[in-house]
């Protein structure tokens, strides 16, 4: 099979003594404080506002990712970018690549999947490592592009408290409409990994954009955790959804949900918490909102550990920050695709959930 993948080699190996610096002139006015509540779970009944709707299927196939991605595809048009995380090398529950192949091929057959490097050293630190690691995990089906191979470029964050602006690659403004494709699972700093993190940290270039939400300038790398972590992610991730307007929408696939983030590749938690479906919105507070309430709808057995990954780190915070900012609706009409369309409860649809096993790749 030919090859798609784009070599866009460039500087973004070299800009990590521009993050300490440059933190200063993003920074948002006064002292603000991080929120509080982070590790604290809001049930639906106690939520205000309004509802939006939230697509629903437990086929976890190429079928059900086609199925739930038409339902909210209707503001997709031009060049289209696909963010997902595509996994370090041989990650063993990043979504397969034949269900986005075939997603590609029927729906978006002009797409380009767009990603950037990472802020810790792995197999996606820099351009040529992130080629490699594509290459392996078979993301060579259409064109990929490594939105900070070449440089960056901010975009404005409206009504942040961390940030005024937000630093991400700078082929993304190429675009002209995103669907966020996110594994949703467990992870090490935000607790869930959902569209909000796909977005807000898969979009930040490498060496600017994830110092700003990650690191205190003096301090560890990893020096900014809980709610201020939280709400620094959120941030960026408004300024990328601001920038795209009605042209975005997102699906998450609840599947293979480690503990760990799929930036842990091969070391990632084994998994235990059961396999879902895959859910899909234009709203992305209602969608990462909806799959938290799936794993909190499951028997203490099932979702013991993603639970206390998800409380531990404060990462329910992402989704009242999110709310705050006016992102989107924690209320929301949960539609089951496999029964005609009918509204259903977060407790019906992981009623008889199957004990994970791991498939057969």
């Amino acid at each position: 099979m030919k090859n798609y993948t784009k070599i866009f080699l460039g500087i973004a190996a070299g800009l990590m003594p521009l993050c300490l610096f440059a933190q200063t002139s993003c920074s948002g006015t006064g002292n603000p404080e991080p929120g509080k509540d982070g590790n604290k779970y809001v049930p639906y009944e106690d939520r205000t506002g309004n509802e939006s709707i939230v697509y629903f299927t437990r086929n976890l196939s190429p079928e059900g990712l086609i199925a739930a991605y038409e339902q909210v595809c209707a503001n997709i048009s031009g060049k289209v970018g696909v963010k997902l995380h595509t996994g370090e090398q041989n990650g063993p529950n990043i979504i397969p690549s034949s269900w986005v192949r075939q997603l590609i091929n029927k729906d978006l057959p002009d797409a380009t999947i767009v990603e950037t490097n990472t802020y810790y050293q792995g197999d996606r630190y820099t351009t040529e490592q992130h080629l490699k690691t594509l290459e392996v995990n078979g993301w060579t089906f259409c064109p990929v592009d490594i939105m900070d191979a070449e440089d960056t470029v901010t975009l404005p964050v409206y009504g942040g408290k961390w940030f005024t602006k937000m630093s991400v690659g700078s082929h993304l403004p190429d675009y002209s409409s995103l669907v966020v494709l996110t594994h949703f699972k467990g992870h090490a700093q935000g607790g869930f990994g959902g569209s909000n993190k796909n977005i807000g940290i898969g979009c930040a270039d490498g060496r600017i954009g994830k110092a700003w939400i990650h690191t205190v300038p003096g301090q560890g790398q990893w020096s900014i955790a809980e709610e201020e972590f939280m709400e620094r992610m959120t941030e960026s991730t408004k300024s990328v959804i601001d920038h795209f307007g009605r042209n975005i929408t997102y699906v998450n696939v609840m599947r293979n949900m480690s503990v760990s983030c799929d930036c842990e590749g091969v070391a990632a938690a084994p998994v235990v918490t059961p396999n879902v479906g895959i859910l899909s919105s234009t709203d992305i507070l209602a969608l990462d909102q909806a799959c938290v309430d799936l794993v909190y709808a499951m028997t203490e057995e099932e979702h013991h550990d993603l639970v206390e990954r998800i409380e531990s780190r404060h990462g329910l915070r992402q989704l009242s920050y999110m709310k705050e900012l006016g992102m989107g609706n924690d209320r929301y009409v949960l539609i089951d695709l496999d029964n005609g369309g009918k509204r259903i409860t977060v407790e019906e649809a992981v009623k008889d959930l199957v004990p994970f096993v791991r498939e057969e790749e």
